[in-house]
């Protein structure tokens, strides 16, 4: 029956790619516009079914709470959406005098999808695959198929009746292991977003196709001596409780500054963290950990209630979440690793040198190039905690689950976190349409480049005017008589007496090449600031090109740029220009 069923998954594959194939090639020509009218319909239509395959999401895989899945699909749809609708991702996306930066799309994106972030990850990946014109073949984690193809159904029927072609979303509904690699290694697939465990992130680079794969996240936060500790610790709690840790930007080590050590541990208590003795300690790691150290999948993504039950302990009522002091990082303190439930390990250091190095440790053991998350009330500590950090995203003052994702911080928004050269991924971005774009750049001559052979005027070449065909010549062509054949002696003496009578001319002397210096934009305050015509005897010089930066910089120093009828504006740089009024014409 496995056989069958790898047979089956492996050709499921190899449809839905041939079919988004097809698919991708349509949605390549349409403008701008209408990708963005697809996409707006499939974000607001999925987020109007939010709750339901949040909930879909919570019986079909055991993991995390219900209305957390809830807030994540809702900042896939929305928040996702909102940040990056206006971005152009059809034709020129950038432009400047010397360089033309042009879209296109990769084809068709492989996307693999977790488990532990089903439907929300699934949000994504579509959303940003449609609106950089690709299509999508999504492999469902086997024990959240249900609810990933529900969620992909949603968006493609929304997505269906604003044009987009029905087979741009695609998702297996067989998946094992022998179909994603099918769908991964097929020719037709051009990129890969890989977002799971270690083992298929590494299958995903190994397919020979280019790929985004995320790897996990064993998150360390300092808490320095100069933090504001209740927060630091509310912070903290709210982000590691968050669908019961499931997001693996959560943390999952808390290092703290000694001389606060007390306070901390008392904010913890009451805020409704119950630290366990060394016995219980033992008693939890036995459940946390396989005997091969790795993550028992049991207790991902359950409840303090469950894991408690499970490891055989007692603990109050309304704990939020199990703290365990653990002497050291690696195979002997199972606890230190990435637990992926409401667990936190808990160390003491002083200063931040050795705060900071055993944070380092603990990215090592598993969570290498991912987040970590510091507490403090100075900039200076933060970005010099965040320079010894071998991680891609160093969140401040704010609960990494939410900082690194982008919903409480300033990064990109994203569901899918690079992990770079550290986590042995390509990149170490949030991962946007961006990346799934290539871009051509139409590059002008900046600087001419000298020759020693410099060009020379071709000489123009007259061409010997048609010989007109006699009435006799013409009988005999229709009447199939052959031409007069004219022997090598003959064309070598008509070659000798043409070079005898060429004249030679001389050679025009050489000038060495002149200096080219691309014009510049030249910006000059208006002597009046009614937006009055400006004519040329006062002085202001017409620009000749005006592109899209030379526009912003205009509006950065609140000057003028002055047109006249021959200037060339791009079509980009009129668009925000012309509402700002920062045209002014000669």
């Amino acid at each position: 029956m496995s056989a069958d069923k790898d047979l089956i998954s492996v050709q499921q594959a190899r449809d839905l790619v041939e079919a988004a194939h097809r698919a991708q090639a349509e949605i390549a020509r349409f403008d701008q516009a209408k990708i963005d009218r697809i996409c707006e319909a499939m974000a607001r239509a999925v987020l109007r079914e939010s709750p339901r395959v949040a909930a879909l999401a919570v019986e079909e895989t055991g993991y995390g709470i219900a209305e957390d899945k809830q807030e994540k699909n809702r900042f896939a749809a929305e928040d996702v959406w909102s940040y990056f609708k206006s971005l152009r991702t059809v034709g020129v996306v950038s432009e400047t005098r010397d360089v033309v930066e042009i879209a296109s799309p990769r084809g068709v994106v492989a996307g693999i999808i977790p488990s532990t972030n089903p439907t929300s990850t699934a949000i994504f990946k579509i959303l940003i695959a449609i609106k950089s014109r690709n299509s999508i073949v999504m492999s469902p984690h086997p024990s959240a198929a249900r609810c990933i193809n529900e969620t992909a159904k949603v968006m493609r029927d929304a997505g269906v009746k604003e044009g987009l072609p029905a087979d741009a979303i695609g998702c297996m509904t067989t998946a094992t292991i022998e179909g994603t690699e099918a769908l991964m290694k097929h020719r037709q697939t051009a990129v890969i977003l890989a977002t799971g465990g270690i083992g298929l992130v590494r299958a995903a680079y190994s397919s020979g196709k280019p790929a985004f794969g995320v790897g996990p996240g064993n998150v360390p936060v300092l808490i320095e001596r100069t933090a504001d500790v209740p927060k630091a610790v509310q912070d903290i709690l709210t982000g590691k409780c968050f669908d019961n840790g499931t997001i693996c930007a959560s943390e999952q080590a808390i290092v703290v500054d000694a001389p606060i050590e007390m306070a901390v541990r008392e904010q913890f208590k009451a805020q409704g963290a119950h630290f366990l003795n060394q016995t219980e300690a033992d008693q939890l790691a036995k459940i946390v950990a396989t005997p091969q150290r790795s993550l028992n999948p049991m207790i991902v993504g359950k409840s303090v209630e469950v894991i408690a039950q499970k490891a055989g302990l007692t603990v109050p009522p309304g704990t939020r979440c199990l703290m365990v002091d653990v002497g050291g990082v690696g195979r002997d303190f199972p606890l230190s690793m990435e637990k992926l439930s409401p667990i936190l390990a808990f160390y003491v250091e002083d200063g931040i040198e050795r705060g900071a190095a055993r944070c380092n440790e603990v990215l090592h053991y598993g969570g290498m190039g991912h987040t970590a998350g510091v507490h403090t009330r100075s900039r200076e500590a933060a970005i010099s905690y965040g320079a010894e950090m071998p991680a891609s995203r160093i969140c401040v003052n704010t609960p990494t689950t939410h900082g690194a994702i982008g919903f409480s911080t300033a990064l990109p928004p994203s569901m899918t976190l690079g992990c770079g050269s550290w986590g042995g991924n390509v990149t170490s971005d949030n991962v946007s349409p961006l990346h799934l774009m290539d871009i051509k750049r139409v590059a002008f001559e900046t600087r001419a480049v000298a020759s020693k052979r410099p060009a020379v005027a071709a000489r123009p070449v007259a061409i010997p005017a048609a010989q007109p065909v006699t009435r006799a010549a013409s009988v005999a062509s229709n009447a199939g008589a052959a031409a007069p054949k004219v022997s090598r002696e003959e064309i070598a003496a008509i070659v000798d007496r043409f070079l005898a009578n060429r004249q030679p001319e001389a050679a025009p002397p050489l000038a060495p090449p002149p200096t080219v210096e691309a014009p510049r934009v030249e910006y000059q305050r208006p002597a009046a600031a009614n937006g009055e015509t400006r004519s040329a005897s006062n002085g202001n010089k017409a620009a000749d090109f005006v592109s899209e930066d030379d526009v912003r910089r205009a509006m950065q120093k609140g000057e003028k740029i002055y047109v006249g009828p021959k200037t060339i504006i791009t079509p980009s740089a009129r668009d925000i220009g012309e509402p700002a009024e920062v045209f002014a014409k000669i």
